[in-house]
């Protein structure tokens, strides 16, 4: 299943949260990894879409100019 930006976001932002009020440093380093991890998600879910949205500009550019030409009536 796919992530999204805004999914992956808010864990990050929450495990950044919890790292902010652990007490014991294993759970500090824990939830920076996990943010770490998180934001890097985030950032592979946002590239994605840029590239999707690419593609598809890039198709409809190649459907526009395979589109026939309508024939004017001379007269």
């Amino acid at each position: 299943m796919a992530q999204t930006y805004e999914f992956c976001s808010e864990r990050a932002d929450e495990a950044a949260d919890l790292a902010a009020k652990a007490t014991l440093d294993n759970v500090r380093d824990r939830e920076l990894r996990s943010e770490k991890t998180w934001r890097g998600l985030a950032e592979q879910a946002r590239k994605t879409i840029a590239e999707r949205e690419k593609a598809e500009a890039i198709r409809a550019e190649r459907r526009a100019a395979d589109a026939p030409v309508p024939e004017r009536s001379v007269g």
